[in-house]
């Protein structure tokens, strides 16, 4: 799988699987394991062997009283048999140094940890911080498999409705307006008006190609929205036969230097943000591969101002007799 912390090629752009989309749409705990088996730390690895042997499994999280206090793999078994020493506890061997996903998370999120940390599972903590479940790669792949293999029989209905939605108004010009308010820090909602607004084109009888582009462009600047405004913002799209505009705007902090916000890896998001694995510094670079047009206004300290146009060609005319269209 493509590495999600890089920028995408304008070729990549055109070609966005359903199986990258799904990333963004799917929660960790949509995927996740959970229940997952766990040792104390005072669990001899003796008694750890013994579980990973049984249970076919590579790794899993110390706890104490519902809290996260480390993991163990089977590096850290494979240590402590090269010291003969499987009568010592479990706390002697684990790690402490925790990288971890929340179970509200979109399943890219744990890709872009896999990715920089190299670890082969994350533990998932809930909104109260308990273990919620673990999560590895082989999960993510599960899922998307079964996301896949989902029943579009309901959601084609929809479409053939929406897909008709102008063909019986008369007006010069018509259009369907979709409004998202954006709440600072919400991360839990992270996600949702993109999704939503990928639904609708769909819906609407837009290729799968134009939905998938357009839903990471708002992705992108949905979390933005979340991560770097100090009150949220509104996220407009009017769409029309031949092309989908985006208005994305904010009261604050604004952006101080437009040209160096453009910059692959330039982010300044708070150290407490990219420790839940956001601010890699790519989402205006991913929202500007994404349209045909993007126009970035900001005056620091007051507002920021985001303006994306998406043409659509006469064979990718939405909501005019257009045959709604399925994923692939």
């Amino acid at each position: 799988m493509a590495n999600p912390n890089r920028s995408f090629t304008d070729q990549e752009a055109e070609n966005i699987t359903r199986v990258e989309e799904l990333t963004y749409e799917l929660k960790v705990e949509e995927v996740m394991t959970r229940d997952p088996y766990f040792v104390i730390p005072e669990s001899k690895m003796n008694d750890l062997l013994e579980l990973f042997r049984k249970n076919r499994i590579s790794g899993t999280p110390v706890v104490v009283n519902h809290q996260l206090v480390g993991i163990v793999s089977i590096e850290d078994l494979i240590r402590c048999l090269q010291c003969n020493d499987l009568s010592s506890p479990v706390s002697k061997y684990m790690s402490t140094k925790l990288l971890t996903t929340r179970s509200t998370d979109p399943v890219i999120e744990a890709l872009k940890l896999f990715v920089s940390s190299h670890y082969g599972r994350l533990p998932v903590l809930d909104e109260q911080g308990q273990l919620a479940g673990i999560i590895t790669k082989g999960d993510i792949t599960s899922g998307i498999l079964k996301a896949l293999q989902h029943d579009y029989q309901e959601e084609e209905i929809r479409r053939y409705r929406a897909s008709h939605l102008f063909e019986d108004i008369v007006s010069d010009r018509s259009s369907l307006i979709l409004r998202y308010n954006i709440k600072q820090g919400d991360f839990i909602h992270g996600g949702s008006a993109s999704s939503a607004i990928k639904k609708a084109l769909l819906r609407l009888g837009a290729s799968p190609q134009i939905a998938r582009r357009t839903s990471i462009a708002i992705y992108e600047a949905e979390m933005n929205l979340i991560i770097h405004t100090t009150q949220g913002g509104i996220i407009r799209v009017e769409i029309e036969p031949q092309q989908i505009s985006i208005n994305i705007t904010d009261e604050g902090p604004g952006i101080e230097d437009v040209e160096l916000a453009m910059r692959p890896g330039f982010s300044t998001a708070t150290e407490t943000v990219r420790e839940l694995g956001f601010g890699a510094g790519m989402g205006l670079v991913n929202i500007q591969r994404c349209v045909d047009s993007m126009r970035l206004e900001s005056v620091y300290g007051k507002g920021t101002n985001l303006r994306l146009k998406i043409n659509l060609l006469e064979a990718e005319s939405v909501g005019e007799s257009s045959t709604p269209q399925k994923e692939r």
